[in-house]
Protein backbone atom coordinates (compact mmCIF):
# COMPACT_ATOMS: atom_id res chain seq x y z
CA UNK A 1 0.00 0.00 0.00
CA UNK A 2 2.92 2.23 0.66
CA UNK A 3 4.71 1.51 -1.88
CA UNK A 4 1.37 2.09 -4.29
CA UNK A 5 0.83 5.84 -2.56
CA UNK A 6 4.58 6.18 -3.34
CA UNK A 7 5.17 5.26 -6.51
CA UNK A 8 2.12 7.16 -7.97
CA UNK A 9 3.52 10.28 -6.21
CA UNK A 10 6.33 9.56 -8.01
CA UNK A 11 4.91 9.81 -11.50
CA UNK A 12 3.18 12.40 -10.36
CA UNK A 13 6.24 14.43 -9.72
CA UNK A 14 7.89 13.35 -12.70
CA UNK A 15 4.82 14.33 -14.79
CA UNK A 16 4.93 17.52 -12.77
CA UNK A 17 8.62 18.17 -13.29
CA UNK A 18 9.09 17.03 -17.11
CA UNK A 19 5.66 18.45 -18.29
CA UNK A 20 6.34 22.20 -18.45
CA UNK A 21 3.29 24.26 -17.01
CA UNK A 22 1.57 21.59 -16.07
CA UNK A 23 -0.35 22.06 -12.48
CA UNK A 24 -0.71 19.52 -9.84
CA UNK A 25 -4.70 19.31 -10.88
CA UNK A 26 -3.73 18.84 -14.55
CA UNK A 27 -0.73 16.03 -13.52
CA UNK A 28 -4.07 14.46 -11.60
CA UNK A 29 -5.97 14.37 -14.51
CA UNK A 30 -3.08 13.04 -16.84
CA UNK A 31 -2.71 10.49 -14.05
CA UNK A 32 -6.51 9.48 -14.15
CA UNK A 33 -6.37 9.36 -17.80
CA UNK A 34 -4.13 7.01 -18.01
CA UNK A 35 -5.00 5.06 -15.07
CA UNK A 36 -8.97 4.86 -16.45
CA UNK A 37 -7.38 3.68 -19.55
CA UNK A 38 -5.11 0.73 -18.01
CA UNK A 39 -8.15 -0.41 -15.46
CA UNK A 40 -10.60 -0.18 -18.14
CA UNK A 41 -8.07 -1.98 -21.22
CA UNK A 42 -7.08 -4.74 -17.96
CA UNK A 43 -10.81 -5.68 -17.30
CA UNK A 44 -11.66 -5.83 -20.93
CA UNK A 45 -8.48 -8.10 -21.14
CA UNK A 46 -10.02 -9.95 -18.14
CA UNK A 47 -13.65 -10.30 -19.96
CA UNK A 48 -12.12 -11.28 -23.25
CA UNK A 49 -10.34 -14.44 -21.99
CA UNK A 50 -13.67 -15.24 -19.44
CA UNK A 51 -15.50 -15.24 -22.58
CA UNK A 52 -13.42 -17.37 -24.77
CA UNK A 53 -13.40 -20.00 -22.34
CA UNK A 54 -17.05 -19.83 -22.50
CA UNK A 55 -17.59 -19.83 -25.90
CA UNK A 56 -15.48 -22.93 -26.11
CA UNK A 57 -17.89 -24.27 -24.30
CA UNK A 58 -21.17 -23.12 -25.57
CA UNK A 59 -19.95 -22.48 -29.06
CA UNK A 60 -21.66 -24.30 -31.95
CA UNK A 61 -19.54 -23.10 -35.11
CA UNK A 62 -16.23 -24.09 -35.71
CA UNK A 63 -15.60 -20.57 -36.49
CA UNK A 64 -16.79 -19.25 -33.05
CA UNK A 65 -14.93 -22.23 -30.99
CA UNK A 66 -11.71 -21.19 -33.22
CA UNK A 67 -12.19 -17.42 -32.64
CA UNK A 68 -12.67 -18.27 -28.77
CA UNK A 69 -9.41 -20.13 -29.11
CA UNK A 70 -7.54 -17.03 -30.21
CA UNK A 71 -9.28 -14.62 -28.09
CA UNK A 72 -7.76 -16.50 -24.85
CA UNK A 73 -4.46 -16.96 -26.16
CA UNK A 74 -3.63 -14.00 -27.52
CA UNK A 75 -5.57 -11.54 -24.76
CA UNK A 76 -4.06 -14.04 -21.83
CA UNK A 77 -0.68 -12.84 -23.37
CA UNK A 78 -1.92 -9.06 -23.37
CA UNK A 79 -3.07 -9.14 -19.88
CA UNK A 80 0.06 -9.93 -18.67
CA UNK A 81 1.55 -7.09 -20.58
CA UNK A 82 -1.14 -4.80 -19.43
CA UNK A 83 -0.64 -5.86 -15.66
CA UNK A 84 2.85 -5.34 -15.86
CA UNK A 85 2.52 -2.37 -17.57
CA UNK A 86 0.32 -0.93 -14.66
CA UNK A 87 2.62 -2.14 -12.32
CA UNK A 88 5.74 0.01 -14.04
CA UNK A 89 2.99 3.34 -14.22
CA UNK A 90 2.36 2.85 -10.52
CA UNK A 91 -1.31 2.19 -10.97
CA UNK A 92 -2.82 -0.82 -9.12
CA UNK A 93 -3.35 -4.30 -11.30
CA UNK A 94 -6.69 -4.29 -13.57
CA UNK A 95 -9.65 -6.00 -12.45
CA UNK A 96 -12.99 -7.26 -14.15
CA UNK A 97 -14.93 -4.18 -13.46
CA UNK A 98 -18.91 -4.51 -13.02
CA UNK A 99 -20.27 -3.78 -16.20
CA UNK A 100 -17.61 -6.20 -17.81
CA UNK A 101 -18.83 -8.93 -15.22
CA UNK A 102 -22.33 -8.05 -16.05
CA UNK A 103 -21.39 -8.90 -19.58
CA UNK A 104 -20.14 -11.84 -18.43
CA UNK A 105 -23.09 -12.77 -16.42
CA UNK A 106 -25.19 -12.35 -19.33
CA UNK A 107 -23.61 -14.49 -21.85
CA UNK A 108 -23.22 -17.38 -18.96
CA UNK A 109 -27.17 -17.55 -19.41
CA UNK A 110 -26.99 -17.44 -22.72
CA UNK A 111 -28.85 -20.49 -24.02
CA UNK A 112 -26.65 -22.67 -26.42
CA UNK A 113 -28.67 -22.55 -29.37
CA UNK A 114 -28.22 -18.50 -29.80
CA UNK A 115 -25.00 -17.95 -28.14
CA UNK A 116 -23.01 -18.05 -31.51
CA UNK A 117 -24.93 -14.61 -32.91
CA UNK A 118 -25.19 -12.94 -29.85
CA UNK A 119 -21.38 -13.92 -28.71
CA UNK A 120 -20.08 -12.32 -32.08
CA UNK A 121 -21.99 -9.29 -31.77
CA UNK A 122 -20.86 -8.82 -28.44
CA UNK A 123 -17.22 -9.21 -29.66
CA UNK A 124 -17.81 -6.88 -32.11
CA UNK A 125 -18.71 -4.57 -30.09
CA UNK A 126 -16.19 -5.38 -27.43
CA UNK A 127 -13.24 -4.88 -30.05
CA UNK A 128 -14.52 -1.63 -31.08
CA UNK A 129 -14.58 -0.09 -28.03
CA UNK A 130 -11.00 -1.94 -27.58
CA UNK A 131 -9.53 -0.37 -30.62
CA UNK A 132 -10.90 3.09 -29.70
CA UNK A 133 -9.88 3.05 -26.15
CA UNK A 134 -6.03 1.93 -27.19
CA UNK A 135 -6.00 4.24 -30.27
CA UNK A 136 -6.93 6.94 -27.76
CA UNK A 137 -4.00 5.89 -25.19
CA UNK A 138 -1.72 5.46 -28.02
CA UNK A 139 -2.61 9.19 -29.53
CA UNK A 140 -2.77 10.96 -26.36
CA UNK A 141 -1.55 9.45 -23.47
CA UNK A 142 0.84 11.04 -20.81
CA UNK A 143 2.31 8.15 -19.36
CA UNK A 144 4.93 6.99 -22.19
CA UNK A 145 5.50 3.27 -21.01
CA UNK A 146 1.55 3.43 -21.21
CA UNK A 147 1.38 5.23 -24.86
CA UNK A 148 3.65 3.14 -26.10
CA UNK A 149 1.86 -0.15 -24.90
CA UNK A 150 -1.12 0.93 -25.97
CA UNK A 151 -0.03 1.46 -29.51
CA UNK A 152 2.19 -2.30 -29.48
CA UNK A 153 -0.82 -3.82 -28.53
CA UNK A 154 -3.46 -1.84 -30.82
CA UNK A 155 -2.00 -3.71 -34.05
CA UNK A 156 -3.10 -7.15 -31.93
CA UNK A 157 -6.73 -5.36 -30.79
CA UNK A 158 -7.21 -4.04 -34.89
CA UNK A 159 -6.72 -7.41 -35.97
CA UNK A 160 -8.98 -9.26 -33.66
CA UNK A 161 -11.87 -6.46 -34.71
CA UNK A 162 -11.44 -8.02 -37.75
CA UNK A 163 -11.33 -11.33 -36.82
CA UNK A 164 -14.49 -10.64 -34.87
CA UNK A 165 -16.41 -8.91 -37.99
CA UNK A 166 -15.33 -11.98 -40.24
CA UNK A 167 -16.60 -14.49 -37.77
CA UNK A 168 -20.03 -12.56 -36.89
CA UNK A 169 -20.38 -12.67 -40.78
CA UNK A 170 -19.91 -16.21 -40.87
CA UNK A 171 -22.62 -17.17 -38.47
CA UNK A 172 -25.23 -14.51 -39.30
CA UNK A 173 -24.66 -12.11 -36.38
CA UNK A 174 -25.26 -8.94 -37.24
CA UNK A 175 -21.52 -7.15 -36.73
CA UNK A 176 -22.94 -3.51 -35.93
CA UNK A 177 -25.01 -4.74 -32.61
CA UNK A 178 -24.75 -5.46 -29.80
CA UNK A 179 -26.17 -8.62 -27.82
CA UNK A 180 -26.15 -6.80 -24.63
CA UNK A 181 -27.59 -3.45 -25.84
CA UNK A 182 -26.64 -0.09 -26.07
CA UNK A 183 -23.40 1.29 -24.16
CA UNK A 184 -23.24 0.87 -20.45
CA UNK A 185 -21.39 2.53 -17.47
CA UNK A 186 -19.07 1.62 -15.50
Amino acid sequence: MANTLLARAAVASLLLSTTSGLTQASAQQVLAADSSFIQTAGSLGLLQVKLGKLAQEKGSSPSVKEFASRMVADYSKANEELAAGAKQAGFAAPVLLRTHRQVFDLFSRTSRSSFDKKFMAEMVKQDSEAVRLFQQEAESGRVASLKRLASEMLHMVQRHLSLATQTASSVGADATASASGGRRGS
